[in-house]
């Protein structure tokens, strides 16, 4: 069960303690206008990611909204709400909840980083003792995300434009001279600069405070703990900015201010540090003020040397060190460079090491996708940071004479290249190499289904066999993951090399005897693949909220990603599921006081909110509810992703509290959603009759036939994923549920 549910005796309530209001103002009303009625069920849809129209939702036009706002609200047809079925139309939209405006989407684009090290945490094992250290490993290369953020934008600031452009180099025009900094002293440049620095990481702690609007207990009581983080990652970042300019400073010779404020930063970064690293110190009861009032104390600490270190750097007049880059920092990047990768190496090694290769449902389950999200989460901020500072420095012409970019991020470029190359190879040889196995077992699926096929049908046939196959690769992920995980090797190789000092051109030409022009064009077409993935991620911030058929396709991820509250980045775009599941719960709580019963049907996504919801109903809700799931990732997807979270103990959990009034619809040919209990194909065993579990799962045959019925012109089209609220047998589903109900009331 997630953490912080609420016990059964908790009532859900809304976030002022009064029931939601309605569109206009006035008390969610059951029908039409008319009274309650006690002989009726109403179906309440709840639907996946990438959103969709009521009236797409409720197949019904026009409709108006019963409850919410715009964002998250519930909708009725606005004529006649009872379908054939006899049961009251409810759809509950939830869709705009992870975007909203265009400005807010684009501005996520560039938390992803974060946003894939928050998912990583939610991955962790459980059961075993390394799902603690996996938590703390997760948070630590969080925290090593935003050091990284920092030490990417001082590199441009201080680096690129108060040392170089201002002094050493001489950058392009007008680069060359800025307006008011232009001949002023080297402490001044570095002290006005490093304002940017500091206005980066309030960008990032402005993010981090806005949250979703939560409606009563959320089903994570997160927000203390995102207070406590925000705390400790703002201390970490301006003690990394101090560190900088205090290093750089002392390459000309200590003083006692200057030792002194860098030994306090040092202090400040280490404390952040030991509360993450501590076990269970920020999350504990029992350690919650103690960890609270520390966080809090760094915070401010850490702002005051800031402001103690700006001031001393500004005032000192001592000649500075002659060099072509800013003294210290090329070691302070490949530092954080370096520990980056050494944490994704220590995480990988942690989740695979015992038994870790025994296949992929397993692999997953024992908590290894923490190591891939959280590879992919560090791949992208390095690549990214890397480019940031190397393309503005070949933009402001910095590089020129002997200072090039520092070998860290020249480094971290070729290991970006890399990974993406080993990648595409690896995504195509385990394509080619499971591509047998997944046609044998679609090719024996698909002729159970049609162990008859007439000559006219065998394309029909062809097509259904590849779909199938297909669909099963997602049954491929464990192996895939797993082999990836071990890619963070060449990360944390090059991090070596580039934290010795050795260049990489010269030593592919020693090792390999490559010319010197090969490691350049890796570079070149790092930055190229890094630029096309930024404005990928830029284009796709804003056609997912534009187009709803590119939302539907690319905005799935960003749905999936958002989920989940903060629990290991503050900086994390907020979490609607605060907000999502415990409106289901109260509107659920409202409609059963008003009807006979509530019929709860999701799809995809949209089922993983509603087995959350019932989980926070109390006993005397959950007798009037039940559960119709289809397309369903919950154990496909989830119950392996997130194995601490959403297992089999909680999903048999959700069907006693439905008292096992719940069906589950899914198709072979659905890549995303599937069985939770058990597949019942053709020639399985039969279900344990003592086993409710057993009876959930309804396998749909897709396409129902292969030749268009009498009368048609055309074959049953493949639904694959599609959720086909009006099919047959999804209103058959109904109608059972429904009698269910009736009869336990």
């Amino acid at each position: 069960m997630p953490e912080g549910e609420p016990d059964d005796d908790d009532q859900p309530r809304s976030g002022d303690g009064h029931q939601p209001q309605s569109g206009d103002g006035h008390q969610p009303q059951s029908g039409d206008g008319d009274q309650p009625r006690s002989d009726d069920v109403v179906e309440l849809r709840v639907h996946g990611v990438s959103g969709a129209d009521p009236t797409v939702i409720l197949d019904r036009a026009p409709v108006r909204q019963v409850a919410g706002d715009d964002s998250g609200g519930f909708h009725r047809p606005d004529r006649s709400g009872t379908d054939p079925d006899g049961v009251t139309l409810e759809a509950y939209r939830w869709g705009d909840l992870p975007s909203g405006t265009v400005g807010r989407t684009v501005s996520m684009v560039f938390l992803l980083p974060f946003m894939l090290s928050n998912v990583a945490v939610w991955m962790r094992p459980t059961g075993h003792p390394r799902a603690a250290w996996v938590t703390m490993l997760c948070r630590l290369l969080a925290l090593n995300l935003t050091v990284l953020y920092v030490v990417s934008v001082a590199g441009v600031a201080l680096d690129l434009l108060a040392w170089r452009c201002l002094g050493a180099t001489r950058c392009r025009e007008p680069f060359d001279t800025m307006t008011e900094l232009h001949g002023r002293h080297v402490g001044q440049r570095l002290a006005a600069l490093a304002l940017l620095p500091i206005a980066a990481i309030a960008f990032l702690r402005l993010l981090g405070t806005r949250r979703s609007r939560p409606v009563g207990n959320a089903p994570w009581a997160m927000e203390p703990l995102v207070r406590r983080l925000r705390a400790i990652h703002v201390a970490a970042a301006l003690a990394v900015l101090d560190l900088i300019l205090l290093v750089a400073r002392r390459a000309a010779g200590a003083t006692v201010g200057t030792t002194l404020l860098l030994t306090l930063s040092v202090v400040v970064l280490l404390t952040c540090v030991g509360l993450l690293a501590a076990p269970g110190l920020i999350d504990r009861a029992a350690t919650e003020r103690l960890a609270e009032r520390t966080a809090r104390t760094t915070g401010v600490v850490a702002g005051g040397l800031s402001v103690v270190t700006l001031i001393v750097v500004a005032r000192d007049e001592r000649d500075w060190p002659s060099s072509a880059t800013l003294p210290g920092y090329g070691e302070l990047a490949g530092g954080a460079l370096l520990g980056q990768m050494t944490l994704l190496v220590l995480l990988s090694a942690l989740v695979l090491w015992h038994r870790g290769w025994s296949g992929g449902r397993a692999t997953l389950r024992r908590g290894l996708g923490a190591a891939v999200i959280a590879a992919f989460a560090v791949g992208l901020a390095g690549g990214l940071s890397a480019g940031l500072v190397y393309q503005t420095g070949e933009l402001l012409g910095g590089y020129r004479g002997d200072g090039g970019p520092p070998l860290p991020y020249r480094w971290t470029l070729l290991a970006f290249f890399l990974h993406a190359v080993a990648a595409v190879l690896l995504s195509g040889v385990l394509t080619l190499m499971s591509r047998r196995r997944r046609r044998r077992a679609a090719t024996a699926i698909t002729r159970l289904d049609f162990p008859v096929v007439p000559a006219e049908a065998s394309g029909r046939f062809r097509l259904t066999m590849t779909t199938i196959a297909r669909a099963r690769f997602t049954e491929w992920l464990g192996p895939l993951a797993a082999t990836y995980a071990v890619l963070a090797v060449i990360g944390l190789v090059t991090s070596l090399l580039g934290r010795a000092g050795r260049d990489p051109e010269e030593l592919t030409r020693q090792l390999f005897g490559l010319p010197a022009g090969a490691v350049e064009m890796g570079l070149t077409g790092s930055t190229y693949l890094l630029a096309a993935v930024l404005l990928t991620l830029l284009s796709g911030g804003v056609f997912a909220y534009r187009t709803a058929w590119f939302r539907r396709h690319v905005g799935i991820l960003w749905d999936l990603g958002t989920f989940w509250p903060r629990a290991a980045h503050p900086f994390a775009p907020p979490s609607y599921a605060d907000r999502a599941v415990p409106e289901l719960a109260n509107r659920i709580t409202q409609l059963t006081e008003r009807h006979r019963g509530v019929l709860l049907c999701g799809h995809s996504h949209g089922s993983v909110l509603l087995a959350l919801a019932v989980l926070r109903l109390p006993p005397r809700v959950r007798e009037r509810v039940a559960l119709l799931t289809y397309g369903s990732p919950l154990d496909r997807l989830y119950a392996r992703l997130f194995p601490a979270y959403l297992n089999e103990e909680v999903l048999r959990e959700v069907g006693e509290r439905v008292e096992w009034r719940w069906l589950n619809l899914w198709r072979d040919t659905d890549p995303v959603g599937g069985w939770i209990f058990a597949a019942h194909r053709p020639g399985d065993p039969p279900p344990d009759p003592a086993d409710p579990a057993g009876q959930v799962d309804r396998r749909l045959r897709d396409p129902r036939d292969l030749l268009p019925g009498p009368g048609e012109r055309s074959a049953p089209p493949l639904r694959g994923h599609h959720p086909g609220e009006t099919d047959p047998e999804f209103r058959a589903a109904v109608r059972e549920l429904t009698a269910r109900l009736c009869g336990a009331g």
